[in-house]
């Protein structure tokens, strides 16, 4: 087997891995974007009535609900048995560091533990057997110690697939609230020095977010929630911390636990921690500036000079070989 038929065989199955993996996702979406048509383009509305009396409209996204998904996880938990660990494969709930990955990233449903783990186990049997369908019909011989290595490769990259998704859906929708927080921290000192209790903040910076931070609009409007279900304050806000998995909102947390315990002012320390954030995004900004110049080293020396040497002495290497060697020789 020649190495270009090795790498037309690689590309044909990342394609079609590939196509099976979005594939995948769309039929994961596709409920849930069905379900969004019918609430609104927004969300549903849901009135609530804070401390003062006025009703409070507040929009909630159910852009991770899996509640339409119950067919799908019906037919993955028995491959999610086959993935999911020892201790949590009774009742498919997971009590460990992955259970907050899966807050973290917005799926809140019992639904999700078994979706993810059964895409784990069919994307481990599909991919091999894809790949040595790819092989068998483009290879006409093939050692088997080769064969063997290109469907261990499919079944890791199959296996691991899911874990690589939710990170990255974790690692976007952390971005999008750090993003969004000093903001709401400022709309939240502002409600707090007009007079309003913590509640009514919360409440209110959730209603008016609703269009420009959706997640972390949700996040706040499910803080209230749980307040008004008669839940202390402090394991609300933990919560929130929990769901999040951020460490400025842990910080925002702490200092307002401590506020409501000392009975400390709130909105001169949300003003310092806002300005803290703002500064220490600036910094990240200037030091991921300053790393671009070693960034770019690689490529230039590997990729651009010997591009930019091969076209400016080309043309004179070429004149030396075909004028000054002859003569040299004669």
């Amino acid at each position: 087997m020649s190495g270009l038929q090795m790498i037309y065989l690689v590309s044909v199955f990342c394609a079609a891995f590939c196509f099976t993996m979005l594939l995948l996702l769309y039929l994961v979406r596709s409920p849930v974007q069905r379900r969004l048509r019918q609430i609104g383009a927004v969300g549903a509305i849901v009135r609530l009535a804070p401390a003062g009396g006025r009703a409070v409209a507040v929009h909630f996204r159910w852009s991770h609900s899996l509640r339409s998904l119950a067919w799908m996880a019906k037919l993955l938990r028995p491959l999610a048995k086959l993935s999911v660990p020892a201790q949590d494969r009774d009742k498919m709930s997971l009590q460990t560091s992955l259970r907050a990955r899966f807050l973290n990233a917005g799926f809140r449903a019992e639904l999700a533990p078994a979706i993810y783990f059964g895409a784990k186990t069919l994307l481990a049997i599909s991919a091999p057997g894809l790949m040595w369908l790819v092989l068998i019909a483009g290879a006409d011989t093939l050692a088997a110690d080769v064969m063997m290595l290109c469907l261990a490769g499919a079944a890791a990259a199959g296996f691991y697939a899911p874990d690589l998704i939710l990170g990255r859906m974790v690692k976007a929708r952390q971005r999008e609230i750090i993003e969004n927080f000093p903001l709401a921290l400022d709309l939240m000192t502002i409600c707090i020095e007009a007079g309003l209790g913590v509640d009514a903040a919360i409440a209110r910076v959730a209603e008016e977010m609703t269009a420009t931070a959706a997640v972390l609009s949700e996040e706040l409007y499910l803080v209230t929630l749980e307040l008004r279900a008669g839940s202390s304050k402090g394991k609300a806000l933990r919560n929130l911390a929990l769901r999040t998995g951020i460490d400025d909102v842990d910080t925002f947390v702490a200092i307002l636990i401590q506020a409501e315990r000392f009975g400390t002012g709130i909105g001169n320390a949300l003003r310092v921690h806002s300005d803290g954030l703002r500064t220490r995004r600036r910094q990240q900004a200037e030091e991921a500036a300053a790393k671009i110049a070693l960034k770019l080293l690689f490529p230039l020396v590997f990729c651009i000079f010997p591009a930019l040497l091969l076209v400016l002495l080309g043309p004179a290497m070429i004149h030396v070989y075909r004028v000054l060697l002859p003569s040299i020789a004669g």
